[in-house]
């Protein structure tokens, strides 16, 4: 297996998805195909360090935290990022993935927990929904995310909500704003107008009210 691109190891608090909360190691892929207009990671779009897969796996054991979210950029984007989610698994990690289902869902290792965008016109990169991977999430272990630039993606998110059955898709389905774009208070409003039923739910992003918004490794 070649080195794979690494942009950075960190131990933070998880600020999304149902995991909110959780103690985790990220481990942030470097590169990503897709070039969202709300992107809060841009600097691992070419930053990154060389590593083995050894070497990544010894990183992420030397924290001693159980759970751990391999992340990018779009982590799918290196062909290594599917033996890297099988190896945690086997270390006894219990391993979430953060992708934006540009790439096949397929060959990920079924103990992983995945969180997959699904992006909204606001985003500038619907085009890239990879559909098909709607058949490979794991209805009682996966979860799907929008995040919403304006009440168009949401109206958006709801119309595919329908479209695809996605509340039997998911156990999760987050409605996540763009962090300085949409007031917290519009996206909760319109949640609650519409009486949407789970697992829809609203969704901050939690490190960015414990850390400065742009601080890194957190």
């Amino acid at each position: 297996m070649q080195p794979m691109l690494i942009n950075e190891i960190f131990h933070s608090i998880q600020g999304e998805s149902s995991w909110a909360g959780v103690p985790m190691v990220f481990v942030r892929l470097t590169g990503c195909p897709l070039r969202c207009v709300w992107c809060d990671t841009e600097y691992a779009f070419h930053e990154g360090q060389a590593l083995e897969l050894g070497e990544i796996l010894a990183r992420v054991a030397a924290f001693g935290c159980k759970h751990v979210e391999v992340t990018g950029g779009e982590p799918l984007a290196q062909q290594g990022c599917y033996e890297l989610l099988a190896r945690l698994a086997d270390a006894g990690h219990t391993v979430l993935l953060e992708t934006a289902g540009s790439h096949d869902l397929a060959p990920v290792d079924p103990r992983v927990h995945t969180i997959m965008d699904l992006k909204c016109p606001g985003s500038g990169e619907e085009r890239r929904n990879r559909w098909a991977n709607l058949a490979h999430l794991k209805p009682a272990r996966d979860e799907l995310k929008f995040v919403i630039a304006d009440r168009a993606d949401y109206e958006w998110a709801k119309a595919r909500i329908a479209e695809y059955d996605l509340g039997a898709r998911a156990k999760a389905i987050l409605f996540s704003p763009v962090f300085g774009k949409l007031e917290y208070e519009a996206l909760a409003r319109w949640i609650l107008d519409d009486r949407l039923p789970p697992p829809a739910r609203f969704q901050a992003q939690l490190h960015k009210h414990i850390w400065h918004p742009a601080t890194r490794g957190v």
